[in-house]
């Protein structure tokens, strides 16, 4: 999720103060990027999934502890039917697995979902060690799309050949001009994932339809 400078900065500092969670069996700092069909075969749930509350313990408005629950709304692999999950993290680490909080106000963000069992607690789940949710948004003609360039998890699929131009109707689609680094700002602005939504916002343009991203992952990773 976007962070402001201000939040970016405290993130550092905990980062380097508090303990790093280490275990994670299937951890590995220097591998290659996962594809799709690498991280589903790893997951025991695969899902599309949107974020209805969070209960974490927080340093400096920042989370480090605790569970996020996820209503799940298409289910590609899972071991038995369920409508809300929960899912736990602890501490900070580079592929942690947190999730904002909407307000009672807003819809929560949708994202797609690859999560292992808890061996602490078979009842909730815990990301990956390489990543666990890449964001996804709704599209004005009401498609899910997994919003391009990706957030959340570095892959090696060749997503760049199935993005296309796509009118999102879903609010976050937009981003403050203060979440954006400014060399992060420029490079999507310049390679037009980006466009001006007023004086101090962007839109994000461009995304891959679900159907297409569920058509990389070979069948067999998605297999009970």
């Amino acid at each position: 999720m976007p962070h402001s400078r201000r939040t970016a900065f405290l993130f550092v500092l905990l980062l380097l103060l508090a303990p790093v969670d280490d275990a994670r069996p299937d951890a590995s700092r220097d591998a290659a990027p996962p594809s799709l069909t690498e991280l589903a075969a790893a997951a025991d749930l695969v899902a599309l999934g949107q974020v209805r509350d969070t209960d974490y313990r927080r340093q400096r408005d920042i989370p480090v502890s605790g569970s996020a629950f996820l209503k799940i709304l298409i289910a590609y692999k899972a071991d038995r039917h369920e409508d809300l999950v929960e899912v736990y993290e602890k501490g900070l680490h580079e592929h942690e697995c947190y999730f904002p909080n909407p307000t009672v106000f807003e819809e929560g963000r949708r994202y797609l979902l690859f999560l292992r069992r808890d061996p602490e607690d078979p009842e909730r789940y815990r990301g990956l060690a390489r990543g666990c949710a890449l964001e996804v948004l709704v599209t004005r003609d009401n498609r899910y799309a997994l919003r391009f360039p990706p957030n959340g998890i570095e892959l090696n699929d060749a997503l760049d050949q199935r993005a296309e131009a796509m009118a999102f109707a879903d609010r976050y689609a937009l981003i403050a001009d203060e979440d954006l680094a400014p060399a992060e700002r420029n490079a999507l602005r310049d390679g037009g994932y980006i466009e001006r939504a007023g004086d101090d916002r962007w839109r994000y343009t461009r995304g891959v339809d679900l159907s297409a991203v569920r058509r990389l992952i070979d069948p067999d990773a998605l297999a009970d």
